[in-house]
């Protein structure tokens, strides 16, 4: 039977767990219960592109994919670093994105060759069946592998993410909307007279400041954090990603929409498919709305869906104890 779990924090209580037994003798020492969590990197040989990965933990593997697409792992950190604990953690930068190697040809970035990295991935470390958590993007990702190796698959977790790109275009057309008129009439401007090519040479190839400012800033940002907002969050920073591959795969014409080869990106019919235990989060306010969150739901028989309170996009940041805990207990139910 679906269940879907809202997780209020209303109900929580903060569990300490002593890690030093209780000695009546007050001259023996206290034992104390210490993890040394090495760091394991290098990169994998994925079918002739080298993939950045970072491992570290014990446990079984979860394997984890980044958003963007263009990003890389490390937006996770340090808010994820608790599930090292009890998992093996492997995190990747998938190709052309942060350490991984940059293609000459961005037609090779696309959604299946992606998942012919993560598989690649998980051959070479000989992980065996693996954990995975993608993330935005990196929930289309874990999608797409599901639906082409679920043999090779114990867990699934889409954490903010979509599985149509015709509704979430739907949804980015709510989103600006609901913007101010003076935004969104900025916003539109730019977006018409065209958003690549302006400033100096090495502006060219990016957005502007200003549309980065407009649109990442004043129009994504109550989607993006709600709880506990970064205070290190620059729209203009955020631009530090891979941008020949975004616009390969976003596409050219803005923020919202998708108008690149994530077009291709319909999964609905075939999400009934997905047999592998499935835990799907989200924010309630997130870019990526709930509603999608909601039918990924329905699709995906025995899955779990759990919508975090007071968040955006960047549930782990909002909610960082909440989403760990949930995820940690959807894999390892019994620790």
């Amino acid at each position: 039977m679906k269940r879907i779990i809202y997780v209020l924090l209303s109900v929580l209580a903060v569990i300490v767990v002593a890690c030093n037994p209780a000695s009546t003798d007050k001259n023996s020492p206290q034992k104390s219960i210490q993890a040394n969590l090495k760091i394991e990197e290098g990169f994998v040989d994925a079918n002739g592109v080298l993939i950045y990965y970072k491992a570290l933990g014990n446990g079984q593997p979860l394997l984890i994919v980044h958003g963007g697409p263009g990003a890389s792992h490390d937006y996770f950190l340090p808010y994820l670093l608790p599930l090292a604990r009890t998992n093996r953690l492997i995190f990747i930068d998938e190709r052309g994105s942060g350490r991984s190697q940059k293609l000459e040809d961005s037609s090779a970035y696309t959604v299946e060759n992606m998942v012919e990295d993560v598989e690649a991935v998980r051959q070479i470390l000989d992980l065996k069946k693996i954990n995975l958590l993608g993330h935005s993007y990196g929930g289309v990702l874990a999608q797409a592998y599901a639906l082409k190796y679920p043999e090779n698959l114990s867990h699934l977790i889409l954490c903010s993410t979509f599985h149509s790109t015709s509704k979430m275009n739907e949804v980015f057309k709510k989103i600006k909307a609901k913007m101010a008129p003076e935004l969104l009439a900025r916003i539109e401007k730019m977006e018409k007279e065209g958003l690549y090519g302006h400033g100096k040479e090495y502006e060219k190839g990016r957005y502007t400041a200003e549309y980065m400012t407009a649109a990442w800033g004043e129009g994504y940002f109550p989607y993006l954090y709600q709880n506990h907002p970064d205070a290190n969050y620059d729209p203009v920073a955020n631009g530090n990603m891979a941008w020949d591959l975004y616009r390969v795969m976003w596409g050219s014409n803005g923020e919202f929409v998708i108008d690149g080869n994530l077009k291709s990106v319909e999964y609905t019919d075939r999400l009934s498919t997905i047999a592998v235990p499935t835990l799907i989060t989200v924010g309630d306010n997130d870019e990526c709305a709930p509603s999608l969150s909601e039918e990924m739901h329905e699709k995906i028989t025995g899955s779990q869906l759990v919508i975090f309170p007071k968040s955006g996009h960047m549930t782990f940041v909002d909610q960082p104890d909440l989403f760990n805990k949930t995820v940690n207990e959807f894999l390892n139910p019994s620790k």
